[in-house]
């Protein structure tokens, strides 16, 4: 299994290598409208190479995707957490019982009774 992982590395690798030595020219990028740029005295465009917009558009996808989604699962989170500790108060309650059950017994009785 290891080996395929390593294997559809390689090939995604080879995929950007040459999608990047494809795409190797410079394109103008407008970062600002240019009306909006005077208002700021700057350039509104940049020169890049197209690779570097498409390679920069995909990973600023992939980031806004992955905030979007780890924002959107709090409550799951949040309840998860929550049922976590309401088992960890429970099972201590539970054993506190058995404990006061058992007392005065015979430990080998007290012991099994736990198993069963």
């Amino acid at each position: 299994m290891r080996y395929v992982r390593y294997l559809c590395i390689a090939i995604f690798a080879v995929a950007l290598i040459s999608v990047a030595l494809a795409n190797r020219e410079l394109v103008s990028l407008q970062v600002l409208p240019t009306e909006v740029s005077g208002l700021f005295a700057m350039n509104p465009s940049l020169q890049l190479p197209l690779f570097i917009v498409i390679l920069g558009s995909v990973l600023a996808g992939l980031l806004i995707g992955f905030v979007w989604e780890w924002i959107r699962e709090y409550g799951e989170r949040a309840e998860a957490a929550k049922q976590a500790r309401e088992m960890r108060r429970l099972q201590r309650e539970l054993d506190k019982l058995k404990a006061e059950k058992h007392q005065g017994k015979d430990e080998v009785i007290a012991l099994l009774d736990k198993t069963g």
